[in-house]
């Protein structure tokens, strides 16, 4: 397991926002999250990303404590996230936006994936390095453009992009394909399913029950900051009192 919560809380003024909430990631799949509006997904991902610190419980990433850590140096051990909302500098063109993203933490490993020749090893840095994880997006025409000019959906990628600019072992995803037009959703989609071949741990949190069901290989349900389901989710989202309580 590479990513490991163990007993955490929070509250917001009296609201428990997280309860006790204990799980274990192996490093390798996608894992999505599903709950109603303040069942505690985002509070769970700002948690583990060092924007909130635990009142209670530990974070364990690789077999180190890491709560309380700055959302900065987790970053540096392997990290990464996007947001709700897009996050980028909108002025900067794509392609400094990812060079910015992947110097940000101070990684530069020299490798790259190729993925139209399917991972390919390849030795380059900066803009290479970027035009090759722009290509395996679908954003590689588009590196001189102001990010702030991209499309909404185009900026969702984007995030992506910058969080494997890190080159980072775990992503933790917000609401990847909300509010993104259905061409780009399936994009998106097939970027997420591709992940899995890179050896990364994708946790997301989406609402989006059709594409947790297509990605994920396994969904953990919250609500009221606890964990009320865990599973596969050909079996966890076909429960009737999952269907009628949450999904319906």
């Amino acid at each position: 397991m590479i990513l490991e919560c163990i007993g955490l809380s929070r509250r917001f003024d009296g609201v428990q926002a997280l309860v006790d909430v204990s799980m274990a990631f192996r490093s390798v799949g996608l894992v999505g999250v599903l709950g109603p509006n303040g069942a505690g997904k985002t509070t769970l991902l700002n948690v583990l990303t060092g924007f909130l610190e635990p009142e209670a419980g530990r974070v364990v990433f690789a077999g180190s404590d890491i709560a309380g850590l700055s959302p900065h140096k987790i970053a540096a051990l392997g990290i990464r996230r996007t947001f709700q909302d897009v996050r980028l500098i909108r002025e900067m063109t794509v392609m400094e936006n990812v060079i910015l993203a992947g110097e940000a933490v101070g990684v530069s490993q020299g490798y790259w994936p190729d993925w139209s020749a399917w991972f390919r090893p390849r030795v380059s840095k900066g803009r290479q390095d970027g035009q090759c994880m722009l290509e395996g997006i679908g954003l590689g025409d588009l590196g001189g453009e102001r990010a702030g000019r991209l499309s909404y959906g185009q900026q969702k990628l984007l995030t992506l992009g910058c969080c494997l600019a890190g080159n980072s072992r775990v992503l933790l995803l917000d609401e990847p394909v909300s509010g993104v037009d259905p061409v780009m959703k399936e994009h998106i989609i097939d970027v997420l399913s591709r992940l899995r071949d890179l050896d990364k741990l994708v946790v997301f949190v989406e609402h989006d029950t059709d594409t947790v069901r297509r990605v994920a290989d396994s969904v953990i349900i919250m609500d009221e900051g606890r964990i009320i389901a865990a599973g596969p989710p050909a079996v966890v989202l076909n429960r009737p009192d999952i269907v009628e309580a949450y999904l319906a």
